[in-house]
């Protein structure tokens, strides 16, 4: 038996506030990818301005690994802990503070006074970790909201709406590095006197600004976010105040066929339940949810490895296509950086998160995650396979870009973007963001061996490497073939133990029906709120 707010949940038209929801929850995402992808460019400038001595004025390795594996432990803290948060104090609660953690960090990570190279690198390194917390947080509560005010028939769809604001904040990060590399270029005279090695003094205020303006998009929503009413699932099952949900309910979604409750008139004596509700480490957990727990979080960790890994493959596929670094200033290479970055977002990462929103809820979770891992797999392995023999003299061939784009469209049109949606569909409300969060740090934990892995890894054993900071690693067409493997087993893990969630509503999914879970739902009502459980007649509301 069911509440029949949520049945109407279920069953509403899509509305002006999804859409107002998806602005609202996907701004987080948003400004995630806006700050992991421009702070590529950000080290080349480091590079230069920090590390003019070396004679590429590159950042080091060792701290181009730092700065990003710290923002990944960040997220897996944040994740995790506001998770937590989001099923004991409520989504509403933690829900502005994540935003406000990202803005205070993004200004933070530029906004550094000092000028030294140590005092600069210890003071990025803070506020990336806190700007991880923020984001990490951002993700178990944004996908748990939109879930939860979303009717089932396009509820894998709005979800896939609010991770793809991803693809636009790679986009307009891409496009706010060009800006402003392009307008220091241009105003900076000293830039055109002296010879491109000879970094000018403007660059060291570029990065701040990438960096900072990260904080305005957050900044712009935060009003909304904090506005939003706590979802009508959190208040009923949770908090066990039906009536309260009903109102709720009602001030964003105007219309549905909701039962009209009297709080005064339809109260009666509190029903106990039948049995206390388990806990997250107990055996019934453990029992009912296990097996998806699991499920989520192995994908999740399994994607990220060649996700972040095919991420840092960008550079050895621009750097072909533009002139040496040391033939051009500093503006001209984070200008150059950043273009391939917006066309690989605009070519295959935006298209593959669209394709998603528009087939999930048709195609469904399970067949779309199959073939994304299948596909990424076969465009790894055909990249890797004839990598020494063909590819590594003939990285500027088109077809060497087209594979490699693909491999990022069916990240996106695949197991990106559905780990990311199949663990805010599994699992009870009292539990939702708690385990939507252990599954995405688990993916976090994957996007840490990708990255510094893959950074390492794909190294060969040229001498020019050792004179540069780098030790020798096994190569890229190995690192490549790995990769691929992790998609095979991904595509293993999917097939085996992801269930399907399409067209069901959230209730239906919890624990694939099991009977103790719906015994517990059917019996739970509190008597310190005044709240009411009201079970379904036979006869499910006309919306």
């Amino acid at each position: 038996m069911k509440l029949k707010v949520l049945t109407a949940l279920d069953h509403a038209k899509t509305q002006l506030y999804h859409f107002q929801a998806i602005i609202i929850a996907g701004m987080g995402l948003f400004t995630d990818a806006y700050d992991l992808f421009t702070i590529t460019p950000v080290l080349k400038l480091i590079g230069r301005i920090y590390y003019r001595s070396r004679k590429s004025g590159t950042t080091p390795p060792i701290i181009y690994t730092a700065v990003i594996s710290v923002a990944l432990i960040g997220m897996i803290l944040g994740q995790l802990l506001f998770g937590f948060l989001g099923d004991r104090l409520g989504r509403r609660r933690v829900y502005g503070l994540a935003l406000l953690l990202m803005i205070f960090s993004s200004v933070g990570s530029g906004f550094s006074v000092c000028r030294t190279r140590g005092c600069v690198l210890t003071s990025l390194c803070f506020f990336r970790f806190l700007l991880g917390v923020g984001i990490g947080g951002d993700y178990p509560l944004s996908a748990t909201i939109m879930s939860e005010f979303a009717n089932r028939r396009t509820r894998g769809s709005f979800i896939a709406a609010v991770f793809s604001m991803q693809g636009f904040g790679i986009l307009v990060g891409s496009a706010v590095t060009m800006a402003a590399a392009a307008a220091f270029d241009r105003l900076d005279k000293k830039a055109k006197m002296n010879s491109p090695m000879d970094t000018p003094e403007g660059a060291d205020v570029l990065w701040r600004v990438i960096l900072m303006m990260g904080a305005v998009p957050a900044a712009l929503t935060l009003y909304w976010r904090m506005a939003m009413p706590e979802t009508a699932r959190y208040t009923a099952l949770v908090k066990q105040n039906v009536v309260r949900a009903n109102h709720d309910i009602r001030r964003v979604l105007v219309d549905l066929d909701l039962p009209s409750i009297d709080e005064d008139s339809e109260l009666g004596p509190p029903t106990q339940p039948l049995s206390e509700p388990y806990g997250f480490f107990s055996k019934q957990f453990l029992q009912i949810h296990g097996r998806n727990l699991f499920a989520c979080a192995a994908a999740w960790f399994i994607i990220d490895i060649p996700y972040y890994g095919s991420t840092l493959f960008q550079s050895k596929i621009y750097e072909p296509w533009f002139k040496r670094p040391e033939l051009y200033n500093a503006y001209r290479e984070a200008y150059n950086v950043a273009k391939f970055q917006a066309i690989i977002a605009a070519a295959s990462t935006i298209p593959g998160y669209w394709f998603t929103v528009f087939t999930i809820d048709r195609i469904g979770r399970r067949p779309i995650q199959l073939m994304g891992f299948i596909l990424m797999a076969v465009f790894l392995f055909s990249l890797a396979g004839p990598y020494d023999a063909y590819w590594n003299d003939h990285i500027k061939n088109a077809w060497f870009l087209v594979l490699y784009a693909f491999t990022f469209f069916f990240s996106n049109f695949g197991p990106n973007t559905t780990t990311f949606i199949v663990p805010a569909e599994l699992f009870p409300a009292r539990f939702r963001c708690t385990c939507h969060g252990i599954a995405g740090a688990a993916g976090k934990v994957g996007a840490i061996i990708g990255s510094v892995g893959f950074l390492w890894a794909s190294r060969s054993e040229k001498k020019d490497n050792f004179r540069r900071g780098w030790k020798p690693g096994i190569g890229m067409m190995h690192s490549l073939l790995i990769l691929g493997g992790c998609c095979l087993l991904g595509a293993v893990i999917t097939y085996f133990f992801i269930p399907e969630t399409k067209l069901t509503s959230l209730e239906e999914n919890e624990g694939s029906g099991s009977r103790e879970e719906d015994e517990l739902q059917m019996t739970r009502s509190v008597s310190t709120n005044h709240s009411i459980v009201l079970p379904l007649n036979d006869a499910s509301p006309t919306v």
